[in-house]
């Protein structure tokens, strides 16, 4: 008995707990209808409504605003719009600081995490995963002597909230695994290992 419930929780978690981010993702972009007029809702034309049409035209502005946005015509109209945007004194720093982590994470030539590494977290003699996002900079790298690096440890299972610190790169040790593999790793908390390859290694490469 214990058996078989053990397996049809295997079986169904996983399949409750990704119907239930597609759901909570396809009503977050549902919203996107609220631009439109009453008038040319599905509820209004229709007299009902359609899960997943918002979603759509969510889809649709990303895709229509990206097809702007790499001819020239709508490259005038980014740099005018940014241009205006950098003239009031609050919205230009919450949007600078936004641009450049959103060109970081989903250009191309981005490197958000670069690589998974060991790291002692929050003490010594306790050990977690963390990800290299680069070197520190500005006038922090003034007052850290020696060679830092900066990483960014995430929390679990939801690793979009974490910690940023900048560490001696001889405290971190250097994984022999993917990010993909590294991110799985702490979302399943532990549960999903990655496979065994070479032994991690001191990261003594130059970032």
């Amino acid at each position: 008995m214990k058996k078989y419930f053990i397996t049809g929780l295997l079986v169904l978690v996983p399949l409750f707990i990704t119907l239930w981010v597609v759901s909570s993702l396809i009503t977050m972009m549902d919203q996107s209808l609220l631009l439109l007029p009453v008038s040319w809702r599905p509820k209004a034309q229709l007299g009902l409504e359609i899960p997943g049409v918002g979603a759509l035209l969510t889809l649709l502005i990303i895709f229509v605003t990206g097809l702007i946005a790499t001819n020239f015509f709508g490259k005038k109209l980014i740099l005018l719009w940014e241009y205006l945007l950098a003239r009031v004194p609050v919205v230009k720093s919450i949007y600078a600081s936004v641009k450049q982590v959103s060109d970081t994470l989903f250009s191309d030539s981005g490197n958000a995490f670069r690589q998974a590494v060991l790291v002692q977290f929050p003490r010594q003699e306790v050990w977690t995963i963390a990800f290299v996002t680069g070197k520190p900079g500005g006038d922090v790298a003034n007052h850290l002597p020696g060679d830092y690096v900066s990483v960014y440890v995430p929390t679990t299972p939801n690793p979009t909230g974490g910690y940023f610190l900048m560490m001696l790169r001889t405290d971190v040790i250097e994984l022999d695994m993917s990010v993909d593999e590294a991110l799985k790793y702490i979302i399943s908390m532990g549960v999903v290992a990655p496979p065994v390859k070479l032994r991690a290694k001191l990261l003594n490469k130059d970032i």
